[in-house]
């Protein structure tokens, strides 16, 4: 049930040292493919990376939270061409979970690491340092790498009693006790 993998997805940055299947590589590239996009214009194209080589020099991509992927034996870099579609950041965010919800489904574990405006040094923004490495052309922007692989870390699913009941509104913004 859908609703069942939403509460049991959560952010793994710990990875077994195991290498993610080509077929379950294809399951998770064939999703983002599917995923739903403003006019059907599809702004996104995904990068899969699982040379550790690559993925080493792409955790280094952000001063801080990025360290992880070094130890993901797959990344998926989102990427957009901004003139395709005015909405490429939701188009792209929108595939971005397709990818950690089919990951999911399919017994892997992900975490998002947010690329676009964050930097890889005080002067340089992390977006121009993945394109160096990855030889991305002027044109695309890079909205997150998505580190996945089988999880070396478990985590409870998330609880029920500890949802945010509040920020459910019915009709207004008054509070309705409804749930």
């Amino acid at each position: 049930m859908f609703y069942e993998l939403l509460k049991e997805r959560r952010s793994i940055r710990k990875f077994m040292d195991t290498k993610v299947e080509k077929e379950k590589i294809d399951i998770i590239l064939k999703s983002a493919l599917l995923s739903p996009s403003s006019r059907s214009r599809r702004p996104w194209e995904f990068i899969a990376i699982t040379d550790m080589e690559v993925l080493e020099k792409l955790s280094l991509c952000r001063e801080h939270s990025s360290a992880f992927l070094a130890g993901a034996p797959l990344g998926i870099v989102v990427i957009a061409d901004q003139d395709a579609c005015d909405v490429w950041i939701e188009d792209t965010s929108i595939a971005s979970i397709i990818i950690q919800l089919a990951a999911q489904s399919i017994g892997l574990g992900s975490c998002w690491i947010q690329v676009r405006q964050r930097y890889h040094t005080e002067d340089k923004k992390a977006e121009d340092y993945i394109k160096e490495v990855l030889n991305i052309p002027d044109k695309y922007s890079v909205e997150c790498i998505i580190a996945i692989g089988y999880p070396a870390e478990s985590k409870s699913p998330a609880r029920e009693e500890d949802l945010k009941y509040e920020k459910i509104h019915l009709e207004n913004m008054k509070r309705v006790d409804i749930l």
